[in-house]
């Protein structure tokens, strides 16, 4: 598979690229240029995040837990990546296991009724 297209120009043309795949739901495309992008810059959230959702979208759930795992591990209190590791749990089957993360987020986005 010829995949220059997906790894062709400057980071930020590829962050563009990544996220007009997105926006038109090929989250495969989508992956395929932030993969290549995320180890170029691992140190940046928003290209992980956005490589994570890809893959919780084209059900690679394992790869998108992977991904949220290394983004709460550098900051715990990143609430979108908390509720989309519970999410991420919850379509695996492993509620118990999602909860915390879930009541986490909740409390990140100051939903106290949740708790």
């Amino acid at each position: 598979m010829d995949t220059r297209y997906y790894d062709h120009g400057t980071p930020a043309e590829r962050w563009e690229r990544a996220r007009l795949f997105f926006d038109a739901r090929d989250y495969a495309g989508a992956a395929r240029v932030l993969g290549q992008l995320v180890e170029e810059v691992p140190e940046q959230t928003a290209p992980r995040l956005l490589l994570a959702r890809a893959y919780y979208h084209s059900a690679q759930l394992q790869r998108a837990e992977n991904e949220l795992r290394v983004i709460v591990e550098r900051d715990p209190v990143e609430q979108y990546a908390r509720l989309m590791l519970g999410r991420t749990l919850q379509r695996q089957g492993r509620h118990e296991e999602a909860e915390p993360h879930m009541r986490l987020a909740s409390a990140l986005a100051g939903d106290f009724e949740q708790l």
